[in-house]
């Protein structure tokens, strides 16, 4: 069942309801969200009109702030980003029940493009990310977090972080004359396997790529999302090719790329504001602004409304592959923190 279905009307008329109802619950369960709120000026019973004028926090306050809605003996997990400077990392907590609807959610929004099979899989990593639990990066939560989707995976890069051309090629000879699932953070996916497969003449036509972690690794090869993908398509022969972006402080809800490439949609329990970085209003289409995510699924924590530090841009609305506002990422807000995550590997070939 797909969870790409809601028109922007829709999706405000079904969602604005739930995230008022959110608000009001975090007020109540979080002394910390009640007293910014409060200190903003908001009244408990305040009416909200549309999804846009719900009150938003920081992404950055999950890095200062303990902000959690559930009593400590009811934490079931504690997620922690991968902050490398300034303010550290942020806490994330959740109950059973909302890691639970996390896991079920980002499953819903990957089957739309990977179907109900698991598949086999390729990982654009190596398999150390995720044996040493102790120094658990960002870049490893992703890929163990991915792994779920798939079975029998192979690692495209040996222990010492060097590509396995002979893994890549088995897995092919077993696998690859049916679809199977392709995933890795973007300049990891274009150096460790876009440059083997081109340089072995390896065969991805039947693969479904999933990739997520940003281009500025990339802007020296002048590779961008376009371009990613023709090369993609013209020397290995993959064309189902789907970015993500999503963030650890809202975590199961991901907004992916449609099949025809260049932009980003809402699954139909989160949506996205673009608001101008002076007066805050909302964006029209095409007018860049600061990204507003905003989702249904935190209710362990107060992360339901994020004003992230990304800059962005709506391409459209209720005019694309699927319906509700689609939009791209443009980069990181000026003086922004550099996100760790995957651009942490040590490896990269520069």
């Amino acid at each position: 069942m797909s969870v790409f279905t809601r028109s922007q009307a829709e999706r405000e008329a079904q969602l604005l309801p739930e995230l008022a109802e959110l608000t009001a619950h975090h007020r109540a369960s979080s002394e910390g969200y009640d007293r910014i709120l409060t200190s903003l000026g908001i009244a408990p019973n305040a009416p909200f009109a549309t999804i846009a004028d719900l009150p938003w926090l920081p992404v950055r306050m999950f890095k200062t702030h303990d902000l959690k809605s559930i009593p400590d003996d009811e934490v079931f997990k504690t997620l922690t980003s991968s902050g490398t400077t300034g303010a550290g990392a942020s806490r994330i907590y959740l109950d059973k029940d909302a890691a639970g609807a996390q896991t079920k959610q980002l499953g819903a929004t990957l089957q739309e493009v990977l179907g109900g099979e698991r598949l086999p899989m390729l990982m654009v990593d190596t398999i150390g990310i995720i044996k040493n639990r102790r120094s658990f990066s960002a870049r490893g939560a992703g890929v163990l977090g991915m792994a779920n989707f798939g079975r029998k995976h192979t690692y495209v890069l040996d222990e010492n972080d060097q590509p396995d051309v002979e893994a890549v090629k088995k897995f092919l000879a077993e696998y690859g004359d049916k679809p199977f699932l392709i995933f890795g953070f973007t300049f990891m996916v274009w150096l460790y396997l876009y440059e083997v497969a081109r340089d072995h003449g390896l065969d991805l036509s039947n693969g479904i790529l999933i990739h997520s972690g940003g281009w500025k690794k990339l802007i020296d090869r002048a590779v961008d999302n376009t371009e990613f993908r023709r090369r993609f398509k013209e020397d290995t022969g993959l064309t189902r090719i789907h970015n993500y972006y999503g963030m650890i402080e809202q975590i199961g809800t991901v907004f992916l790329e449609g099949p025809s490439g260049n932009s980003l949609y809402c699954p139909d329990f989160a949506d996205v504001v673009i608001r101008d970085p002076e007066t805050w209003q909302e964006q029209p289409v095409g007018k860049p602004g600061v990204i507003e995510v905003v989702s249904t699924l935190p209710r362990s924590y107060p992360g339901h409304v994020l004003l992230t530090e990304d800059l962005g841009v709506y391409n459209g609305i209720d005019d694309g592959d699927w319906p509700g506002k689609h939009f791209s990422v443009l980069g990181r807000l000026p003086k922004a923190e550099a996100r760790g995550c995957s651009d942490t590997f040590s490896g990269a070939a520069a």
